[in-house]
């Protein structure tokens, strides 16, 4: 579960702007909040099952995203390959550090 959470998390911090407003604000209240569906459901006069409907739909829509577009998979590898990168500068070279000041402005603009 905490695994399907995160993934969802990021995955709605790439794709959140493609949201509806109603959309993004159930994800961020359930997901980021933690509020439960009957809480949501409460705060805002629906029934818990339209929440309901409304998460798991926008759940949906965020994988889609995901399987066009893959911008959390190409983020995942650019880590993974920072990392990698990361364990292979020499200690004492001279141009290590060089190197660590890019691989420091790759992670930056991630």
């Amino acid at each position: 579960m905490l695994e399907k959470t995160t993934r969802i998390n990021f995955l709605f911090d790439f794709y959140q702007s493609l949201l509806t407003d109603k959309q993004r604000l159930y994800m961020q209240l359930y997901y980021l909040d933690d509020l439960s569906l009957g809480e949501i459901a409460g705060e805002y006069d629906v029934s818990r099952q339209a929440v309901y409907d409304n998460v798991r739909r926008t759940e949906a829509m965020l994988e889609d995203y995901e399987t066009k577009l893959q911008l959390f998979s190409k983020f995942q590898r650019r880590i993974e390959i920072v990392e990698k990168l990361e364990h292979l500068i020499p200690e004492s070279d001279e141009r290590s550090e060089s190197f660590k000041e890019l691989l420091n402005l790759l992670k930056e603009n991630d």
